[in-house]
C-alpha cells in the first residue's frame, strides 16, 4: 500500500491529470483508535492508498470521502471533521472515539504538496494548517510557526504563539479567537536513519523489507552494480571506494548495519563506527566465533571492552536461526523496529506535554 504523500503528489502532478481526492486524516483520539493521530489515507473515486486503521470505521471513511467527491458544490464537499465513537454501532470494539478530518484535494495543490514532500525527503519538519470551517487553501509552517508555503498570513492560534509548535503533537484541531476551528497537521519527518553498508543477498532482503516502513536507508557498496535499478523511496545510494568516510559524516542518532563481501573491511568499518559517538545501534552479520574473533582485533586496536559490548553480533531477533536472506531480514528488521520504537518513546516521554493548555474542545 502506498504512502498517502507519495500517492498523492502522483495523483496530481501528473500531466494533464485532471484527479481529485479527498485526504483523510485522524484529527484526534480519545482513548484507543486503530491508528494514531496524525494517520492519513487518501480516496479517489476509484482507489485508495494507505490506511488509517482498516476495518468499519475505514469503510465509514471511504464511503463518506467518495460522497464528498459526488456531491455539488458546497463546504461540506471541500472540508469535513467527523465523529465516530468505535463501539458497537461502528462494529469495532476499540471502545474510544476517532475525530477524522476530510479535506478535498485537487491539482491545483500539486505544487504545496509537491513541496511538503521535497522537505520531508530532506529530513525537514513541517505542519500543515488546514482551516476546517471554509475552503481557504491550506498553509505551512515550521517548527517556529513561520510560514513556509500557502497564503499570507498565518491565524492566530494558542499554537502559534508559543516559542515552538514542534512539542504540540502530531495532529491538533484548534479554535481560533472567533471560535473557527483549525487543524495543526504535523507532518515529521522520519527519524530513524540506517547506514547499511554491504549490497549482497542478505543486504538486498534487508532493503526491501524496510521499503513501506517509516525509516530512511542510506545503502552502500563499492561495487555500483550491485545495487538494483529499482529501488524504494526511502533509500538512497552510496557508491564508494571509502565507506569509512560515509561513517564519519553520519549525523548523530543514525543506526548502523555491517555486512559487506569483506571481512577486512567490516573490522574498519567497526572500529571506525565504535570509536565514534551518537550511535543509536549498530550491528555486524556473523556468528558468535566471528564476534570474539572481531572482539580480540578490536580490543587489540584499543576499543574499549564497554564500547565493544555495543556492538550487535549475532544480528536479528533471538529465537530465529534461519539463515536464507527473507528470513534474516524479517528478523533483523523487527530488531530494528524496536530499537527505533524505544528511541522514539525515550523521546516522547523527555518532551513538554502542552496539549491541555492550547486544545480546545472540538
Amino acid at each position: 500500500m502506498s504512502n498517502w504523500l507519495d500517492a498523492l503528489t502522483t495523483l496530481i502532478t501528473q500531466p494533464a491529470q485532471t484527479t481529485t481526492a479527498i485526504l483523510v486524516t485522524v484529527a484526534q483520539v480519545e482513548g484507543s483508535g486503530p491508528r494514531e493521530p496524525g494517520a492519513k489515507m487518501v480516496v479517489t473515486a476509484v482507489g485508495q492508498f494507505d490506511t488509517i486503521g482498516g476495518g468499519h470505521l475505514e469503510l465509514q471513511a471511504v464511503r463518506i470521502a467518495r460522497e464528498m467527491l459526488d456531491e455539488g458544490l458546497s463546504l461540506s464537499r471541500e472540508r469535513r471533521l467527523q465523529r465516530f465513537s468505535l463501539g458497537p454501532s461502528l462494529g469495532q470494539c476499540c471502545g474510544g472515539v476517532v475525530h477524522l478530518a476530510f479535506e478535498r484535494v485537487t491539482p491545483a495543490a500539486a505544487d504545496y504538496f509537491s513541496f511538503l514532500q521535497r522537505r520531508l525527503r530532506e529530513a525537514e519538519d513541517s505542519w500543515r494548517l488546514v482551516a476546517l470551517d471554509d475552503a481557504a487553501p491550506p498553509a505551512l509552517c515550521d517548527g517556529d510557526g513561520e510560514r513556509l508555503h500557502g497564503p499570507g498570513r498565518l491565524p492566530t492560534l494558542p499554537s502559534l504563539s508559543t516559542p515552538s509548535v514542534n512539542a504540540l503533537g502530531a495532529c491538533l484541531v484548534l479554535r481560533d479567537d472567533n471560535g473557527k476551528r483549525w487543524l495543526l497537521d504535523a507532518c515529521l519527518a522520519t527519524r530513524p536513519l540506517l547506514f547499511l553498508f554491504g549490497a549482497g543477498h542478505v543486504g538486498a532482503a534487508i532493503v526491501r523489507a524496510l521499503g513501506d516502513l517509516p525509516c530512511r536507508v542510506v545503502w552502500i557498496d563499492e561495487r555500483e552494480e550491485m545495487f538494483p535499478d529499482e529501488l524504494p523511496a526511502n533509500v538512497r545510494v552510496e557508491a564508494t571506494d571509502t565507506p569509512e568516510a560515509i561513517v564519519d559524516g553520519a549525523p548523530a542518532g543514525s543506526s548502523f548495519l555491517v555486512m559487506t563481501h569483506n571481512h577486512a573491511l567490516d573490522q574498519r568499518l567497526s572500529a571506525q563506527i565504535l570509536q565514534r559517538d551518537g550511535v543509536a545501534w549498530f550491528g555486524l552479520i556473523g556468528s558468535k566465533s566471528k564476534r570474539m574473533q572481531f572482539e580480540h582485533r578490536l580490543h587489540e586496536r584499543g576499543i574499549a571492552l564497554e564500547r565493544l559490548a555495543d556492538m550487535v553480533c549475532p544480528i536479528g531477533i533471538p529465537g530465529i536461526v534461519g539463515k536464507e536472506p527473507a528470513v534474516i531480514a524479517a528478523s533483523v528488521t523487527a530488531q530494528l523496529l524496536q530499537v527505533w520504537e524505544q528511541i522514539a518513546r525515550q523521546q516522547q516521554t523527555a518532551a513538554p506535554q502542552l496539549h491541555s493548555q492550547l486544545v480546545s474542545p472540538i
